[in-house]
């Protein structure tokens, strides 16, 4: 089913992106197993967050930034999204997963030097910082999304899903350590949303996995091309080498 968006008075456009909101198409899907079958093929194991930004943004002719802004990796007419992946042995059965999603420092940010003094006040500013990224992306773009991947190389299957780059409430949360001193955060409800490490100031989200999830595997690993063969194919000769003394 498609989203329609309310009409709203004013003359303001805004643009969307290149298909609605968590409905990724089969032609997408294509263009990103055929980047993938291209870098198993010249000998590239695995798919980091980096590699995946430049493979989703070749899929729909965007552009991979090289460092993001905000949480933006890639963007497209004005639409924005953070690249995230994942490894699971399953990924057609995965039902959740843990999102690194950052480096979020109170002490350096909030002015914070000791975490475990206040634990409310030190997840708040986790997730303000969190906040303050997801404001910077979208001062700059209309429409801010986070694209998942979950992957199993070995199988060569993969589940995509995405959703709205949204803010989070502060006050919603309730923080409290685990056992290995680590904080997590909790819902109203009792679920656990958030994780953040204070050595090494790791924040991680927690998503559900959704139904609507695109589902796809590549049937067929591709062999390797020869070194040789690339040599050949690039026209390479030894007076490419420049020898520097």
């Amino acid at each position: 089913m498609s989203t329609v968006r309310a009409k709203l008075k004013g003359k303001a456009i805004r643009r969307t992106g290149p298909y609605p909101l968590g409905e990724i198409t089969d032609a997408v899907a294509t263009s990103i197993g055929m980047r993938i079958v291209h870098r198993l093929a010249v000998g590239h194991a695995d798919i980091t967050g980096d590699d995946f930004g430049g493979i989703f943004a070749s899929a729909i002719s965007g552009v991979h930034r090289g460092k993001p802004l905000g949480i933006a990796d890639v963007e497209w007419n004005g639409c924005a999204w953070s690249i995230k992946t994942v490894q699971a042995k399953k990924p057609f059965e995965q039902t959740s997963i843990r999102v690194i999603s950052g480096r979020n420092s109170p002490s350096y940010s909030s002015d914070i030097p000791n975490p475990f003094a206040d634990i409310q006040a030190t997840g708040r500013a986790v997730l303000e910082i969190w906040n303050a990224r997801v404001d910077e992306a979208l001062h700059s773009h209309d429409d801010l999304r986070i694209l998942v991947i979950i992957r199993n190389m070995d199988t060569l299957e993969f589940t995509l899903f995405e959703h709205e780059g949204a803010r989070f409430i502060p006050t919603e949360y309730t923080w409290s350590l685990n056992k290995e001193k680590n904080f997590e955060a909790y819902d109203a409800r009792g679920e656990h949303c958030f994780t953040w490490q204070p050595h090494g100031s790791q924040f991680t989200i927690l998503h559900r996995v959704p139904s609507s999830a695109y589902r796809f595997r590549i049937l067929k690993r591709p062999a390797m091309v020869p070194e040789k063969l690339v040599l050949e194919m690039v026209k390479f000769d030894s007076s490419w080498i420049q020898h520097v003394t």
